[in-house]
């Protein structure tokens, strides 16, 4: 009779575990989270209709709700990503530019989000430095990664080379992830995006998709520097100074050898030449095939000035577009897993870029600066049966705010040293505005590359502060009223006590977050 009670009774334990197990894992939703490089939210037809259709990331925001209004703290990769993790602004994670190593010992949300019993794992861009940490599965690429037949570095420490385009991979390697994890526990999946980073290169339909398309000049394109501020004149992005021909836009090089305006230099063939040679025949030939339109034309025309950066900006809009194609499909594949395999009810999706990026904006490319342009980041959510389809929150939204919104919805505690704030109250409407009146900006990263200067500065909800520090200059902005940050206000008798507003605000909010790091005549 003893032993028949004792049987009993562990039969009643492993049941009420496996019904405790099970209710944990029905409250608290599987995560998601998409993060694509350098994706501006005007790339996003959600976003805006201009440029590309994206339907795929579209049901993300059909869905669930977007915000339109969500920025970064400091534009730039590596830090946007140590962000992510850990809720903090670069100078408290340590990660203040893309040549530090981040320290993997820091406790993180994806360390709590494995305390609180889920499966975690990471696959594509990391660009951190150190191996993860916190991830129970992890395959990282290396650096930047490589477009085509990418290198990946595996839990082992191993390197090695997947066959085909790295957009592709990265989400094989994911789904083939979440069909092998433990059913029995919530998971958070991290899946990392090296498109549409430069060099801009996509695979070969969609390079037959987009090649022949023609798309709307913003206004600042052919903007000069003249009227504005040091940080404009140093500034190496422009799109016809810059941009380079082969390596970028792809053009053979033998097509600008007898062109001394636009020969390029060994090391731009040098980059064209590794590019291409990791494409797998034929779709290389094929490749080279359109592109050799571009170098035609080039030794045809010998475009220059306004003309040659008309030519450089179509065929710059082209090939990240492309690329932006290949992420939405891959988009669709993820959410198409998660139907099939009955988890969209239970899952948190989130999609977002890891900064904005200039479209030709003032004549640029790339990112860095506090301007709305590269500052402005898309944010996609999608949780059905919490979020309200087709909401849009305007909301001033930051990446300090992703590590503990992904940890409210899970219901983890979100640690005291976060500096965001969760978006779960008000993306599933129980809270209808933030508290939170200005956002706080500060990029370090001062080198050859775009050679863009520090700076830091305040955002409100009409007016925005810039301060770059190394040649003491201000910049204020108004923008309703210039919401292309073109006109410098701080010399404006009539803005005069808006600026003061502005002044004490940064000062409001580097005391806020603990940044007393010294800044010109902020030390």
């Amino acid at each position: 009779m003893y032993l028949v009670a004792i049987h009993f009774t562990m039969r009643l334990f492993i049941l009420l575990l496996s019904f405790s197990l099970n209710s944990f894992s029905q409250q608290q939703p599987n995560i998601i989270y998409i993060m694509s490089d350098d994706h501006d939210a005007d790339a996003i037809s959600a976003y805006s209709k201009k440029f590309i259709s994206t339907p795929n990331i579209d049901r993300i925001a059909k869905g669930g709700i977007l915000f339109s209004r969500n920025f970064v703290s400091n534009s730039i990769c590596g830090p946007v990503r140590a962000t992510l993790i850990t809720g903090q602004h670069s100078h408290k994670n340590g990660m203040k530019d893309n040549r530090t190593r981040f320290d993997s010992s820091k406790i993180t949300m994806p360390k709590l989000m494995q305390q609180a019993g889920y499966q975690t794992a990471i696959v594509g861009k990391w660009h951190l430095h150190s191996y993860p940490t916190g991830f129970d599965f992890w395959k990282i690429l290396p650096g930047q990664g490589l477009y085509f037949e990418p290198r990946i570095i595996s839990m082992q420490g191993d390197t090695s080379t997947y066959h085909g385009y790295a957009t592709d991979v990265i989400t094989d390697e994911a789904i083939k992830w979440m069909d092998g994890r433990n059913k029995q526990q919530p998971f958070l999946l991290h899946i990392h995006h090296k498109a549409p980073h430069r060099y801009f290169l996509a695979p070969l339909k969609y390079i037959q998709q987009f090649y022949s398309k023609t798309f709307p000049e913003p206004a600042t394109l052919y903007l000069d520097t003249a009227g504005h501020g040091t940080a404009w004149h140093l500034q190496t992005m422009s799109i016809l100074h810059d941009m380079k021909l082969c390596s970028d836009l792809k053009v053979d090089p033998k097509y600008l050898m007898d062109n001394p305006a636009l020969k390029p230099d060994s090391v731009d063939v040098v980059y064209y030449n590794a590019i291409f040679n990791r494409i797998p025949e034929p779709e290389r030939s094929s490749i080279k095939k359109i592109y050799e339109e571009r170098g035609k034309l080039l030794q045809q025309l010998k475009p220059k000035g306004k003309e040659l950066l008309k030519y450089k900006y179509q065929w710059y809009m082209q090939d990240y577009l492309a690329c932006v194609a290949s992420i939405d499909e891959n988009v669709g594949r993820v959410l198409d897993y998660l139907d099939k395999n009955n988890l969209t009810k239970n899952t948190l999706l989130m999609y977002t870029g890891d900064q904005g990026m200039y479209l030709g904006e003032n004549g640029w490319f790339d990112k860095r600066w506090m301007y709305d342009v590269s500052m402005q980041a898309p944010l996609l959510m999608r949780w059905p049966g919490h979020i309200k389809p087709n909401t849009v929150n305007t909301n001033l939204t930051q990446t300090i705010d992703y590590a503990p919104t992904i940890l409210d919805a899970a219901r983890v505690k979100v640690p005291a040293f976060m500096q965001g704030l969760s978006l779960i109250p008000t993306a599933t409407g129980k809270q209808k505005t933030i508290p939170r009146h200005n956002l706080y900006y500060h990029f370090y990263e001062y080198g050859a590359d775009h050679t863009v200067l520090q700076h830091l500065g305040v955002r409100g909800e009409r007016y925005k502060l810039i301060y770059f520090y190394p040649v003491n200059e201000w910049e204020l902005y108004d923008l309703k009223t210039d919401p292309q940050e073109q006109k410098n206000l701080i010399n404006s008798a009539a803005h005069k006590k808006i600026l003061l507003q502005m002044k004490e605000a940064l000062l409001q909010m580097r005391n806020q977050y603990d940044d007393h790091e010294p800044a010109g005549e902020l030390n």
